[in-house]
């Protein structure tokens, strides 16, 4: 894609932003009908144009008009006709005025609230795909302000967003999005609920205070009630109003803002004077209301930070960011400052656009990912992987049988032993037998498993570190951290949110030969004759050398050695040769099993074997690789 529209359709105001990808990464606000900011309305006319923006909301003749339709989305199924018929005259806007032209290689990205579930945002998505827009995304307007935030380049806020927890508090005209991000990862993202609560519960509490004031409050209760268009309309320029008098708190401190409006139904118009003064704002934040609940304003706000502080369990955030028309009300950054006193509340210049700029920027972000992952194919579909893997493979065999010769002589031989000699195997000659099955039982055993686990993951790091000779290039091509696609890093247990041991990614099974082999030569250099290599060597074992001497000289070596292994050698006799010998015996004899071990190995491996293992070992770093990938996210900033 060369082109990245954000369209922040919201149920006051929307904005359209633009991202074309060779001219740079700073989105830019498109104007409709010369607005940056433009109202979220349309209207039908008698003779068939649609009318969208502040247009729609003073075009006295005409047979529709709808303002606040977003909000009812969930409720109400005839908002989708609105939500479809301001969207197509949004897009034949900027047709009209070239800012979108067919056929370019383009795409847009529509925020919705974050509380919004995957089917809801189907269904909302297919809206305007019906109305004729190019191929489109939906993506949550609390992750499109973080990403507006992070990226921005006037708000130096980038380090604690990315390192520290955040709370990102999107309010709007109908609701307010709570969305705590922890490390700036969207997989850290969770959604702390969407409030019904926006800007637009203000318009509505000043417009019915000049309603109760008015002395045919009845009457324009019933031109309401009978003229939508004549409601909108008056709810309007009391969010007009509002908006001025927020513009410059200071100032109207101690003044009074009004404007009389003309609503003309008949030949005598009725008059209704709105007012904003210190004392309204006070109502519009305190009064209560049937629609909150019987509650105010900043109670259910305060209340709905108060249920997200306890519903976090990680660290709790130390920056709270705002976004929205709304958050520019020095009210509401007190509230969040007065439930997260640790917490630095901060808000961007130009509020009414992050979402819109954030969500052209996600739209980057997702073609620099998917340049990243097609990287990440071609190598894994080359045998780059392979190679590596098969350079390392011997080095593979003698990890295992240096992690797995001493457990061996320490967990299994010298207790079989110590078994002789206390008299709970009878005769030599069954050592053996013993020997062999208790050594495959090991190797098959959890902590056997374990030990070649532990073999194979040390030997896996080294392979990591040449395969990151071909991966860190790419991760540095996409701004992704290189420890994304370290297999050092993931066997280390770091961040990567793949979470599976080595023996269940390298299955030990595929080296059943191995176990076997290593059974083998050990059970051939320890027994072979019950033992005796442990046993009939050394000075200490002089006395056991006398006794087999002996019967060398009378029966003859042969004969001697199968009388000896059937000899039930009394109990004391077997006693005079002490453990320090039969360990310093055992730490003798590693070396020569593992030698032995590498030679056995070296003759009996034959290439079908390697070759199998490093395929498939190759299959599974390279199944490994893709599920990295797939989790990666280019970082916010």
């Amino acid at each position: 894609m060369e082109r990245f529209y954000g369209f922040d359709l919201g149920d006051a105001e929307s904005a359209v932003t633009r991202i074309i990808k060779r001219e740079g990464e700073v989105p830019q606000v498109i104007p409709v009908q010369e607005a940056g900011s433009f109202i979220t309305a349309y209207a039908m006319k008698k003779d068939g144009q649609l009318l969208i923006g502040e247009g729609a909301c003073y075009e006295p003749d005409v047979l529709v008009r709808r303002l606040r339709f977003k909000s009812r989305f969930l409720t109400d199924t005839s908002a989708r006709n609105d939500i479809k018929s301001f969207a197509a005259g949004v897009l034949g806007e900027l047709f009209l005025s070239g800012d979108l032209v067919r056929g370019d290689n383009q795409c847009f990205y529509i925020g919705c609230p974050a509380g919004w579930n995957k089917a809801d945002r189907e269904e909302y998505r297919g809206i305007f795909e019906s109305a004729g827009y190019p191929p489109l995304k939906i993506v949550s307007e609390s992750r499109a302000a973080l990403v507006s935030a992070c990226r921005s380049r006037h708000l130096q806020v980038g380090y604690d967003i990315l390192s520290r927890p955040v709370l990102v508090v999107d309010i709007g005209s109908s609701t307010t999005d709570f969305a705590y991000i922890m490390s700036g990862k969207e997989v850290g993202l969770k959604t702390g609920g969407e409030v019904a609560l926006g800007g637009g519960i203000m318009d509505e509490i000043l417009l019915d205070e000049a309603i109760e004031a008015s002395s045919d409050s009845a009457k324009i209760r019933r031109i309401f009630s009978e003229h939508e268009a004549w409601r909108t309309y008056c709810e309007f320029a009391a969010r007009r109003l509002k908006e001025k008098y927020y513009s410059d708190v200071e100032y109207w401190q101690n003044e009074r803002i009004t404007q009389t409006i003309s609503i003309r139904t008949q030949l005598i118009p009725t008059r209704l004077k709105l007012t904003m003064s210190a004392e309204m704002a006070d109502k519009l934040l305190n009064k209560k209301v049937d629609r909150l609940g019987g509650k105010s304003f900043r109670r259910v706000f305060t209340d709905s930070l108060k249920q997200v502080r306890d519903s976090i369990s990680d660290r709790q955030p130390e920056l709270i960011f705002m976004t929205g028309g709304v958050s520019r009300m020095q009210e509401l950054r007190n509230w969040c400052r007065e439930v997260f006193p640790e917490a630095v509340v901060i808000c961007g210049s130009e509020p009414e656009y992050s979402v819109a700029k954030g969500l052209a920027q996600c739209g980057l972000i997702d073609e620099e990912l998917r340049a990243f992952k097609a990287e990440i194919a071609e190598l894994i579909q080359s045998t780059i992987i392979e190679d590596i893997v098969e350079e390392h493979i011997e080095e593979l065999y003698r990890n295992t049988v240096d992690s797995i010769v001493d457990p061996i002589l320490e967990r299994v031989a010298l207790p079989v032993i110590d078994r002789w000699r206390d008299g709970s195997i009878e005769r030599l000659g069954d050592i053996d037998t013993i020997l062999e099955k208790e050594i495959d039982e090991y190797l098959h055993s959890e902590e056997g498993r374990g030990l070649m686990t532990k073999a194979v993951t040390s030997w896996l790091k080294k392979v990591s570190l040449g395969l990151e000779t071909y991966t860190m290039p790419v991760c540095v091509r996409h701004n992704v951290p290189y420890t994304a696609l370290s297999l050092t890093s993931y066997l280390s247990l770091s961040d990567i949110d793949i979470r599976v041991e080595a023996k269940d990614l390298f299955a030990i099974g595929e080296i059943t030969w191995l176990i076997d082999a290593i059974v083998s030569v050990v059970v051939g250099l320890l027994c072979g004759g019950g033992g005796l290599a442990l046993i009939a060597a050394g000075i200490e074992g002089i006395l056991i050398g006398f006794v087999i001497s002996a019967l060398v000289l009378v029966l003859g070596r042969e004969q001697m050695q199968g009388a000896f292994l059937k000899m039930n050698i009394p109990k004391p006799m077997r006693k005079l040769m002490p453990k320090t010998y039969l360990r310093s015996r055992a730490d003798r004899i590693s070396r020569e099993v593992k030698a032995s071990l590498y030679g056995k190995l070296e003759q009996e491996k034959s290439e079908d074997i390697t070759r199998k293992l490093v395929e498939d070992i190759s299959e599974q770093i390279e199944i490994c690789l893709t599920k990295m990938a797939e989790v990666v996210e280019i970082p916010l900033g």
